[in-house]
């Protein structure tokens, strides 16, 4: 049996005297499109910085690929590829120059790194955009380029933090089809969260739901469904799950995500 490419054992986190994350069990297996969704406030991103060990974590309870988060942060840190809510792009600089930076950045070796940003490039479908400035890009063609800059290292896991937030549906599903041509392409494992319940029913192999700090649901989106019955969506499970109450806690998350939206045009 495999290695999980991501392993969590009865995980917490706190800000203070807040719980933010509370016994999470969780295991994505190598190669799928895992979705982490959940209002906010829920501990989805604080779950993903965890992982990405931007936040500390206790040994023995994270694992990438079998590696430890908390005793081997750096071996970690090079097969993750991470696209965060917020924006990461700068507009001064070209889609080539915000991509080469990122290179450098993961320590692309330099004999490889033009031919590792054009290939990133070229596969969110930004060739021809390359050299002009990423200010003068659509909301669409930014999330693209942020995802050129998470795969430039050709990770092994690539998490996205509301990739899609802001993004009109014609680019939505533009970003959604990068996301699919890449993964058949290179393997990798996709952990996602996400607001939009469609994206994740059609695109996520399987789902957990967290509210509270804890996974609520867990399973692919049809067994969910129908384990609420007949001509359920996923958007009934996020309800039932989260009881429909709306979430006073998460007033951070909201604000990022309505900054990313109003730079996203």
């Amino acid at each position: 049996m495999s290695e999980p490419a991501v392993r969590c054992t009865e995980v917490r986190h706190s800000f203070g005297t807040t719980v933010a994350v509370d016994g999470v069990d969780l295991a994505i297996e190598p190669g799928e499109v895992f979705g982490l969704l959940g209002p906010n406030g829920a501990g989805k991103t604080t779950t993903i910085r965890m992982i990405t060990t931007l936040l500390p974590v206790s040994p023995d309870r994270i694992t990438v690929f079998g590696l430890d988060v908390a005793r081997r942060r750096m071996a970690v840190r090079r097969l993750i590829g991470y696209v965060p809510q917020q924006l990461s792009a700068d507009g001064a600089l070209t889609g080539r120059e915000n991509v080469s930076l990122f290179a450098r950045l993961f320590d692309v070796p330099r004999a490889q790194r033009a031919a590792q940003v054009r290939e990133a490039l070229e596969l969110v479908g930004l060739e021809n955009d390359a050299d002009r400035p990423a200010g003068r890009y659509s909301g669409g063609m930014i999330r693209r380029l942020e995802l050129a800059q998470a795969l430039v290292s050709s990770p092994r896991l690539l998490i996205l933090d509301e990739p899609t937030i802001g993004l009109d549906p014609v680019a939505r599903s533009a970003v959604w089809e990068r996301i699919s041509e890449i993964r058949a392409h290179t393997g990798m494992t996709v952990l996602v969260t996400t607001h939009y319940m469609d994206e994740a029913e059609q695109y996520c192999d399987r789902v957990a739901l967290m509210h509270t700090g804890k996974i609520r649901a867990l399973g692919t989106p049809a067994d969910l469904e129908a384990g609420l019955g007949p001509q359920s969506t996923l958007d009934d499970v996020f309800r039932t799950v989260t009881g429909n109450a709306l979430d006073a806690g998460g007033i951070r998350d909201v604000r990022a995500a309505r900054r990313t939206a109003r730079r996203l045009g």
